[in-house]
């Protein structure tokens, strides 16, 4: 029988909310002012830097910092939390406008035909990635590099050898905390410093991105940035990729591999910034992207704050996924047809070495050389993952019958495997009409 009670979180987060509580009276923990002049302030001050860049990242983060006060709830740790999280994204950036202006010629660094991994939450797109990425022609962002994507002052040191980079270090212990925080992250998103990872934290720089809905109850800052231009985000992340190849000190010619979900929301953006770029398009069962999405969002949620419910989060995860497919649909066409190709979660699953051949085929590359290291990848994902990630759409109070009904178009349009069959004649009513549609073009 299904287990229909949402997870819970850890003990950990109420011992750290009374430490928090009790450091905080004492005076020896700041108070956890989320107010954006305050916070930036701070940070100018702890760098001795002032120039932010690009002013643009300044409206999500009034539009975020007025969400979190309204709707997100935070509780005591929660509101600790978020006051580093921004200190640290702000000084990255105060920090990454300093390395440019030090050395121009990161700035001259090209991406050239970039591969990136466009997939619904959940469908597949990591493992995708990590396949690609044990790949030596390609470059990649390692997880450290996600969450402090910009090198301290000093970093010249490092690359002569005489430092060691402190943001593994880093990465670590916040690892650590994550997992005494919700040891379910291992089984949701298996990973480590050194691991492939994607790109949104180089979008969280601008303080933009579905990184912050999944952390957060924060609806109104979620449909602000789904009616606007991200193309600025877009950029400084590009930006952001040039400096870390120039901190990996790797070629340029080596194209880049990259994913997050959020170019299924931002494919023009993308396309904008990278004309060239090449897409895997990735497609899974919907009632397990929509049931992964709020588990993966529910077990971040529920860490920052006492009052959300499971039945929020799954709401608002089906509307998020329903939108994605249906901004991607909309989209792909923009993507000359020789450089795109969709990839199924289950056929993955079925015969991976058959469809990376397929991928290859694509890239115009022959896989050979990269069969080893992607077999050390498998033994070593396995290794990672400790246990299953286990979930139901009945914890978030979904229906199955209402997703399939949902994503109808969409699961023909790509003829995708679903667990039993999708009714004949479904309500149309309670398709979406932009999904309808851009699934018969």
């Amino acid at each position: 029988m299904t287990n229909l009670a949402a997870p819970k979180r850890t003990p950990f987060i109420d011992i750290l909310q009374g430490a928090v509580g009790i450091g905080q009276k004492l005076g020896v923990v700041p108070p956890s002012t989320l107010e954006k002049e305050a916070l930036m302030s701070a940070a100018v001050e702890e760098t001795g830097l002032g120039d932010f860049g690009d002013p643009w990242f300044e409206a999500p983060f009034s539009a975020l910092l007025d969400s979190i006060r309204e709707e997100a709830h935070l509780n005591r740790a929660g509101e600790f939390a978020a006051r580093l999280q921004f200190n640290k994204v702000l000084c990255d950036r105060l920090t990454a406008i300093e390395w440019f202006k030090r050395h121009p010629e990161i700035l001259e660094r090209s991406i050239r035909r970039p591969v990136v991994i466009v997939g619904p939450m959940r469908s597949g797109t990591t493992r995708l990635h990590r396949l690609l990425a044990s790949d030596r022609r390609f470059s990649h962002m390692r997880s450290f590099e996600t969450i402090s994507p910009v090198p301290r002052p000093g970093f010249e040191d490092v690359l002569a050898g005489r430092k060691r980079d402190f943001r593994p270090t880093l990465a670590k212990r916040i690892m650590r905390v994550a997992r005494l925080a919700n040891p379910r992250t291992l089984s949701i998103h298996p990973t480590g410093p050194f691991e492939p990872e994607e790109e949104l934290g180089l979008l969280v720089n601008s303080m933009y991105g579905m990184k912050h809905e999944a952390q957060w109850r924060v609806p109104t800052y979620g449909r602000w940035c789904e009616r606007i231009d991200a193309t600025p985000a877009y950029r400084h992340m590009a930006d952001l990729l040039r400096l870390i190849g120039w901190s990996q000190q790797v070629s340029e010619i080596r194209p880049w591999i990259l994913k997050t979900p959020q170019h299924m929301l931002d494919l023009p953006a993308l396309l904008e910034v990278f004309p060239d770029a090449r897409i895997i398009f990735t497609h899974r069962d919907p009632k397990k992207i929509v049931g992964s999405a709020a588990s993966l969002a529910w077990n971040q949620t529920a860490i920052y704050s006492d009052d959300v419910t499971p039945y929020e989060v799954g709401r608002e995860w089906q509307r998020k996924s329903v939108l994605q497919v249906e901004r991607m649909l909309a989209a792909r066409s923009l993507v000359p047809a020789e450089r795109r190709i969709d990839v199924g979660y289950d056929a993955m699953d079925r015969d991976w070495r058959g469809t990376m051949q397929r991928i290859y085929a694509f890239l115009d590359l022959d896989m050979g050389p990269a069969v080893p290291a992607m077999e050390r990848y498998l033994d070593r994902a396995r290794g990672l993952k400790r246990q299953p990630h286990t979930y139901s759409l009945e914890q978030f109070g979904i229906s199955e019958d209402e997703v399939r009904e949902r994503f109808a178009p969409y699961v023909a349009r790509f003829d995708i495997p679903v667990e039993g069959a999708i009714a004949a004649e479904p309500n149309r009513r309670r398709f979406s009409p932009a999904l309808k549609m851009a699934a018969t073009r």
